[in-house]
């Protein structure tokens, strides 16, 4: 009866709390112990249909890409009200920063990539993935239009289209050519890794070519003529990786290449790292001299053949350089399936998605974009300097006291950022220093009482520090990891907001807009030598540096196993030295 007792306490606690998750059962069988236990979530109803238990019929957001953007969309999403449909032909996460690294057999491919279903796997989110790749979107009908990267959908069909209430666009962005002919058939691009495999085997490849007998100097020389085209982050630091590949281990196992390589950086600007502090950029450039890269600055590339590159130079001089292998790192460009849906919301003449500070696409309610498919437009104050001193004049006076417009000011600190950088650019303290700029009498006085001929001026000269974000990874991860926040947060800001002012409008914004905090960026230069450019105008360049680097990349792996199997390819190298195999 005791038993019996304790089984009648169990059902009757489940039945008063069915948000309990785990049950114990204990029976006994033939003499023996039997001890069954589940987990299931609570949110989640048992038809598996995406419905809560209150009946409550889950938001769908749908996340197109498994990039930077959308992997910290997954990571940070934890409201178990949503249940997310994750749409990619890439089913898996790849940490970018080091394709160039697997170029050369530093980092081998599958160190750096982590499947997307084990990033998905939560417990307060229901998530799922298709291996598909989005070729329209239809904002009127909330649907997606997506081909199966299998050739077949579930239905059969190569073709199929997915509902959403909340789409997350993340799809990143290609390589641009600047419809240069003969780019997109002859050149190795570095964007995903497949780029990264298909260069080392043309690296390897290459080296094998030259080894043959028979072979003219002539023609050895060309298969071991390796040309970069584009001075930014990725094309440095793969000129560099390939420079260290070549004289540590390809140029001892391959005695007829000895002398014959050459490596070339072709970069149209006056400097290749223009992004960095100017002590990097020389510091670079001279590195490279000693090394031997041939840094050809002022020269922009008009067209590739199969066995040459024609440059030009500023001064109007055409010359043909023959290669072996070209690696094209020039910049982005928009994917076709954004363009076409930049043209249906009227964004036909941009060169990406323009979103607002919250990152909602421009023109639309429920539709997000993030990454290097998307660019912020920050409204400009000038734009709405009559609403602000409006919103500002609380007493309707048609002036501003000093204290209405300190109150103000912290509104429009938050709403537009470039007011804060425009006092820290001139070294200004307050909202006294900006009234004696735009030399407003009788700044010291208390009672001082503006006009609005007088707030204009004073923040006149604010949006020339509106800046356009880069397109980098550390962009948009931050936006992934906003936006996730924001929709973990939706529900109660709806209810108690917790943005600034509306400037055009009454009440506030949901949530505070993103705000983007630059954490540093790294340059490796080949030799154990890193340039490293940080917060607060500090630059370090050398070992030191690369150690630093080493630290910082493996802390920002995605998951325990990627950061274990980097660090292992690392000693690897050290030790036994790099891969040179082609597979």
């Amino acid at each position: 009866m005791r038993n019996f007792s304790i089984f009648e306490r169990f059902s009757k606690a489940f039945q008063d709390h069915p948000s309990l998750t785990r049950i114990l059962v204990v029976s006994t069988i033939s003499g023996g112990g039997l001890i069954a236990y589940s987990e299931a979530n609570a949110s989640y109803g048992a038809n598996g249909a995406g419905i809560v238990e209150t009946g409550t019929k889950k938001k769908k957001v749908v996340l197109l890409g498994t990039g930077w953007a959308g992997t910290s969309f997954l990571k940070n999403l934890n409201n178990s009200q949503y249940e997310v449909q994750i749409i990619s032909p890439r089913n898996y996460f790849a940490f970018t920063p080091l394709l160039p690294s697997v170029t050369c057999g530093t980092v081998e491919a599958r160190s750096v990539v982590e499947p997307i279903r084990n990033i998905g796997r939560k417990k307060n989110v229901d998530t799922s993935y298709l291996e598909a790749e989005c070729f329209k979107i239809d904002p009127a009908s909330k649907k997606v239009y997506c081909r199966s990267k299998q050739g077949l959908s579930s239905n059969g069909k190569k073709e199929f289209s997915v509902d959403y209430d909340y789409l997350v666009i993340a799809t990143g962005a290609q390589s641009n050519t600047f419809n240069i002919p003969g780019v997109e058939e002859n050149c190795h691009f570095l964007k995903e890794v497949e780029d990264a495999q298909r260069i080392r085997k043309t690296v390897i490849d290459s080296f094998e070519k030259a080894s043959l007998p028979e072979l003219s100097d002539e023609e050895r020389k060309r298969i071991l003529h390796f040309v970069v085209v584009g001075g930014g982050p990725t094309g440095v630091e793969f000129a560099a990786e390939l420079h260290d590949f070549v004289t540590e281990d390809l140029v001892s196992l391959y005695p007829r290449a000895k002398g014959s390589v050459r490596i070339t950086l072709l970069e149209a600007a006056d400097h290749i790292l223009t992004m960095f502090d100017k002590r990097i950029t020389e510091f670079a450039e001279e590195k490279f001299s000693r090394d031997g890269i041939d840094v050809k600055l002022g020269s922009m590339v008009t067209k590739v053949n199969e066995k040459d590159i024609s440059a030009k130079t500023k001064g109007g001089e055409v010359s043909s350089i023959p290669y072996g292998m070209i690696v094209w790192s020039t910049g982005i460009g928009t994917r076709p399936v954004i363009k076409d849906f930049m043209k249906q919301i009227g964004q036909g003449n941009r060169r990406a998605l323009a979103t607002d500070e919250w990152l909602r696409v421009e023109g639309t309610d429920n539709i997000y974009a993030l990454g290097d498919c998307a660019t912020i437009n920050q409204r400009k104050v000038m734009e709405d300097v009559s609403a602000i001193f409006s919103k500002a004049d609380k007493d309707k006076s048609g002036t501003l006291t000093l204290k209405e417009f300190q109150e103000a000011m912290d509104d429009i600190c938050v709403r537009y950022p470039q007011v804060e950088l425009y006092l820290k650019s001139k070294r200004m303290r307050g909202i006294a220093d900006l009234l004696k700029e735009a030399e407003t009498d009788d700044v010291s006085k208390k009672n001082i009482e503006l006009k609005i001929e007088e707030f204009k001026s004073a923040l006149s000269q604010v949006d020339s520090q509106v800046k356009f974000l880069p397109a980098t990874a550390q962009v948009a991860a931050q936006q992934g990891a906003y936006l996730a926040k924001c929709f973990d947060r939706m529900e109660d800001c709806e209810k108690n907001p917790e943005g600034p002012i509306r400037m055009r409008g009454e009440g506030r914004h949901r949530f505070r807009p993103f705000r983007y905090r630059h954490l540093g960026q790294f340059a490796p230069l080949g030799g154990e030598q890193t340039a490293a450019q940080l917060p607060g105008d500090w630059v370090s360049i050398g070992h030191s540096s690369q150690w630093l680097w080493y630290s910082v990349y493996a802390s920002k792996q995605v998951s325990w196993r990627t950061r274990v199997l980097v660090v292992s390819d690392w000693m690897r190298r050290f030790i036994f030295g790099r891969d040179s195999s082609s597979i």
